[in-house]
């Protein structure tokens, strides 16, 4: 990423580790159970979802405060909770997830599951904990339930599962993954316009990024499964081909996915161009997308 990115990277991350430190020490509950919730959340992990949150938010004049990173935080924990469960046997089983054992590996199968329930669960305390207002914590929490629940990325997850052993169509493709991994990121960006209080329609142009740079994100994930080691990863490589899992690569080819992506990527900037007529600087959102270097 650029040096503008990485500052803001450097600047916000440890408050946005520090926000869910002090959220997760200061609950009560049982020992085993925050001890698996903090373990998969402390496993590292890029922060992508809250920082673009951040970046959305300052990207419209915001100011980021403590609401707003406890709003960020609250999104990290929805993010770690899916990955909790999708690591579990009866969904991906897989050993590794941020380059550690997975949490169930560690923990077993019900604790896992527990902890993923807890991080979902607590997340929305966590927004409705903040001093915002009552109407906007409410919109925050639903926007936030409609983007990880059955309207967004749990659906997404029933049709990844479902395809798998199938060939889907490009347009199914790209509907499972706006809804597995788009979902969240364009709340993500959503969210950030929202704590700005910007109008209708640019909440709207926000989310619309968020969802293309969502389909990124995955057109990349897919890419590195087949051109990375599980070293560089920090999970295992190669798992959905062994999977027949749905992927661009499988679909398009690794040439093609690489097309994909920097057709994705197009729709991003258009984006963001639309934006920047309004009056906005957006270059640090224009940042994050170099992210995806191929």
């Amino acid at each position: 990423m650029n040096q503008q990115v990485t500052y803001f990277q450097n600047l916000y991350l440890p408050q946005i580790e520090q926000t869910l430190e002090d959220y997760l020490g200061q609950i009560k509950g049982q020992a085993s159970l925050k001890k698996a919730m903090q373990y998969s959340l402390k496993a590292g992990g890029k922060r992508i979802r809250p920082l673009l949150m951040l970046a959305s938010l300052c990207a419209l004049n915001g100011k980021i405060d403590q609401n707003s990173l406890q709003v960020a935080a609250s999104l990290e924990m929805v993010h770690t909770y899916s990955l909790i469960h999708d690591d579990l046997p009866a969904m991906d089983n897989d050993d590794l997830r941020r380059g550690k054992p997975t949490n169930h590996k560690i923990f077993g199968e019900a604790l896992a599951i527990l902890a993923g329930d807890g991080l979902l669960t607590n997340a929305f305390d966590l927004i409705l904990s903040t001093k915002l207002n009552p109407h906007l914590q409410v919109k925050l929490a639903q926007n936030l339930s409609r983007a990880a629940g059955v309207q967004g990325m749990v659906s997404g997850q029933v049709a990844d599962m479902a395809g798998q052993g199938k060939q889907l169509s490009l347009e199914s493709l790209k509907k499972l993954h706006n809804e597995k991994t788009g979902a969240l990121l364009a709340y993500a960006c959503q969210a950030g316009a929202l704590l700005a209080g910007v109008d209708d329609n640019l909440v709207a142009k926000l989310s619309k990024f968020g969802l293309e740079f969502g389909l990124a994100f995955q057109i990349y994930d897919d890419i590195l499964d087949v051109t990375k080691t599980t070293v560089e990863l920090g999970k295992t490589a190669g798992k959905d081909v062994v999977e027949a899992k749905n992927t661009y690569v499988a679909l398009l080819g690794l040439a093609g996915a690489k097309q994909e992506l920097q057709a994705t990527l197009s729709q991003a900037t258009d984006v963001l161009a639309d934006i920047t007529l309004m009056g906005y600087d957006v270059t640090l959102l224009t940042g994050f997308l170099e992210y995806f270097e191929i």
